[in-house]
C-alpha cells in the first residue's frame, strides 16, 4: 500500500494544521494510501533513523513526502537518499545557520514536552545538510514570499531545477495550503 509520510515543522506535532487538513483530504480523497505523521523529534539524528526506519518498512510500496519547514529539510534529506518523491512547503533550507535561538530549555509548541538543545544538535543538521539537489524532478516546493520566518528566496535558489510554485503574500505556516491539496496528490502519483 502507498504511504504518505508528512513531516511536520521544527517543534511542531502530529496536531499541526497543516497535518490535519492532509490527513482529513487523504482521508476522503486518497483512502487508498496510508497517511503517517510521526511525531518528530528536535534532533536530526534521531529524526532521520526515525524517518529512514519508516521508509525501509514501507519500501518497494511507494513512499510519498510532504514535508513542512524544517519538514522540508529532512524531506530533502530523505529525497535525496532514497529517490521518492516529495513536496515541500516554505522548506528550512540548511537549517543550522539558524538554529543558535533554540540553544537550551524549549517546549513544544503543541504538547508541552520540555527538551534540551545542544551545539551539537546544531551540528548533526549542518551534518546532515545536503551539499546539492539532484534529484530535481522529485520535488514540488510551494513557497510564500510573506515568510516571517525563513527567506523564501534561499529555498527558490537551492531548488533551482525542481518545480517550484511561488505566491506572493502569505506567511510562513502557508496560507491557504488547503486549496494545494488535490494539487499536492496529483504531483506525488504523477510520473
Amino acid at each position: 500500500m502507498p504511504t504518505l509520510l508528512y513531516l511536520h515543522g521544527f517543534n511542531s506535532s502530529p496536531e499541526s494544521k497543516k497535518a490535519l487538513q492532509t490527513e482529513q483530504w487523504f482521508a476522503n480523497y486518497a483512502p487508498d494510501i496510508e497517511f503517517v505523521c510521526p511525531q518528530l523529534p528536535p534532533f536530526a539524528n534521531q529524526a532521520m533513523a526515525l524517518l529512514s526506519r519508516l521508509i525501509e518498512q514501507r519500501l518497494p510500496d511507494p513512499v510519498y513526502l510532504v514535508g513542512s519547514s524544517m519538514g522540508g529539510f529532512l524531506a530533502t534529506c530523505l529525497v535525496e537518499r532514497y529517490g521518492v518523491k516529495a513536496v515541500l512547503i516554505n522548506p528550512a533550507v540548511s537549517p543550522h545557520r539558524g538554529l543558535e535561538d533554540w540553544l537550551g530549555e524549549n517546549a513544544n509548541y503543541q504538547t508541552g514536552e520540555k527538551w534540551r538543545f545542544e551545539p551539537e544538535h546544531i551540528d548533526e543538521y549542518k551534518q546532515w545538510d545536503p551539499t546539492a539537489i539532484k534529484q530535481t524532478n522529485n520535488y514540488l516546493v510551494l513557497l510564500q514570499s510573506g515568510d516571517e520566518i525563513l527567506d523564501y528566496r534561499d529555498a527558490q535558489q537551492h531548488y533551482n531545477g525542481c518545480k517550484v510554485i511561488l505566491e506572493y503574500g502569505g506567511d510562513h505556516s502557508f496560507t491557504d495550503y488547503d486549496r494545494h491539496l488535490e494539487n499536492i496528490h496529483h504531483f506525488l502519483l504523477s510520473t
